[in-house]
């Protein structure tokens, strides 16, 4: 049979990459056609996303994979969760989307706990307490930007705006919304209660699809610029989450926990119902949405974010390093201490390096001067949060975990991954690599009908990608 070729869009929160995955029936291949930086924008106080940059980037991937492999059968878009743009009456965007990271919503989880008691808030949407979720960045947008939410006709997650921008279609697909805290976890719908509550306009929010439908076709004037046919974009589990953990093939015979590692750290369980109670609000797990209707439950680490920010931190101040010297210099270290990765001067530190050494000082009495001893007890803060975390999840579903199934780009640095086997005590199967486009893929492959289900598509990566094994004991 010719080759399937889905185009997978995958924007993470440090770089873009787009890829076609090419499928002949019995094996998936990907082909890397274009890659890009994705770094935000400071302008006066806040933080921003270059929407624009990275739209004009998802076109010149497009055309280049039209370019190299001539028929292109479907588009899948994957992005980080919870931000969002603002889209006009006449369809415009408004402005550029906000940063997750930035600033304006420290306050924002007291003050809307004052309208809604947040386990209240917790009980209908299941999700972890952030103070840059959806529901917190909106509530600041209508208290500091009343004027702009008069003009908003329309909410769109990133891959939504995306989508919208390509198709003229607008929608909300069900796992990216799940991230907004705005979600009903039991429903799989809008809680209209919440949003009526905190004075949102209803008009809003739009029809939620679901992974693995058609959302719409390539607009004429894409078609027109792009020189390409009339291509269908797929709802894919665009929230990059969802998309990894569809790619994650867990191990035979074993209770496995995924782990999603990159710039953030997302670890968890499968589930076929949301798990809502007072110990998983008090732990603050969340419950988002997966493909095929299952839920992520899970925790939200602050993850490799800490390790990239040292790197650019180090190269401005001293020399240009490496990740890799970085993992080398860490593993020759014999510092034993931890840093707490999600602590709030990690969110958005302006020196990471100064960050890393005071927050040593004042709980440990040490300081670390070199490179590899501060790198070293970022390292160690973050695998620790893994062993905590691991351990709640027992506690909390009743599972005997024995094994972790490590994904994405944080699994190229086999430290890492031997440091995670051995604070966790548990066996690492590391791999795939591209986990976030490989699931965005297999989904495209389901809307297309060229496999079944979610099963198929991952027993079709174990025959497509390698896995590397770390025991834990």
């Amino acid at each position: 049979m010719k080759s399937i070729n889905c185009i997978g869009a995958d924007f993470g929160a440090s770089n873009g990459r787009i890829f076609v995955g090419r499928f002949d029936g019995s094996v998936l291949e990907l082909c890397e056609v274009h890659r890009f930086e994705n770094n935000p924008v400071r302008l006066g106080k806040s933080l921003y996303w270059d929407f624009l940059y990275l739209f004009n980037n998802l076109k010149i991937g497009i055309y280049k994979a039209k370019k190299q492999f001539g028929t292109i059968d479907s588009i899948g878009v994957d992005t980080w969760g919870v931000d969002y743009g603002l889209v006009d009456k006449y369809g415009n965007l408004i402005s550029n989307p906000y940063h997750y990271r930035d600033l304006r919503t420290k306050s924002a989880i007291e003050e809307v706990g004052n309208i809604i008691p947040l386990n209240q808030l917790y009980n209908t949407t299941g999700i972890q307490f952030m103070n840059f979720n959806t529901i917190f960045q909106l509530y600041i947008d209508y208290k500091t930007r009343p004027e702009i939410m008069k003009n908003a006709s329309s909410l769109l997650f990133i891959p939504d705006l995306f989508a919208y921008f390509l198709t003229g279609e607008k929608v909300n697909e069900y796992t990216i919304a799940s991230t907004s805290q705005l979600l009903d976890a039991h429903k799989r719908t809008w809680s209209f209660e919440i949003i009526e509550k905190l004075g949102f306009e209803k008009d809003l929010f739009n029809d939620i699809i679901y992974p693995g439908n058609t959302l719409g076709k390539l607009s004429k004037e894409i078609q027109e610029e792009l020189e390409i046919e009339n291509i269908p974009v797929i709802a894919v589990g665009s929230h990059d989450t969802a998309s990894a953990v569809a790619a994650a093939p867990f191990s035979d015979g074993k209770q496995t926990v995924y782990l999603s590692c990159g710039t953030w750290s997302l670890m968890g369980v499968e589930l076929d119902s949301p798990l809502i109670n007072e110990k998983t609000f008090e732990k603050n797990f969340t419950n988002e949405g997966g493909v095929e209707n299952k839920i992520r439950f899970l925790k939200n680490i602050t993850g490799l974010w800490i390790i990239q920010q040292l790197k650019s931190a180090w190269s401005k101040k001293f020399e240009e390093v490496s990740y890799n010297l970085i993992s080398e210099l860490a593993q020759k270290s014999d510092v034993d201490y931890a840093i707490d990765p999600d602590s709030q001067e990690f969110l958005a530190p302006v020196d990471i390096i100064s960050e890393i050494k005071n927050f040593c000082k004042a709980h440990f009495e040490k300081e670390p001067q070199t490179l590899g001893d501060i790198a070293k007890a970022a390292y160690n803060g973050i695998v620790k949060k893994y062993q905590n975390t691991v351990k709640e999840i027992e506690k909390l579903t009743g599972l005997k975990i024995s094994a972790i199934n490590m994904v994405g780009g944080g699994i190229r640095d086999k430290y890492f991954c031997e440091l995670t086997a051995k604070f966790t005590k548990r066996d690492v199967v590391a791999g795939p690599v591209e986990a976030t486009v490989l699931g965005n893929i297999l989904m495209q492959l389901i809307a297309l009908g060229e496999i079944k289900n979610l099963q198929e598509g991952r027993e079709l990566l174990k025959k497509s990608v390698q896995f590397e094994y770390y025991k834990g004991r």
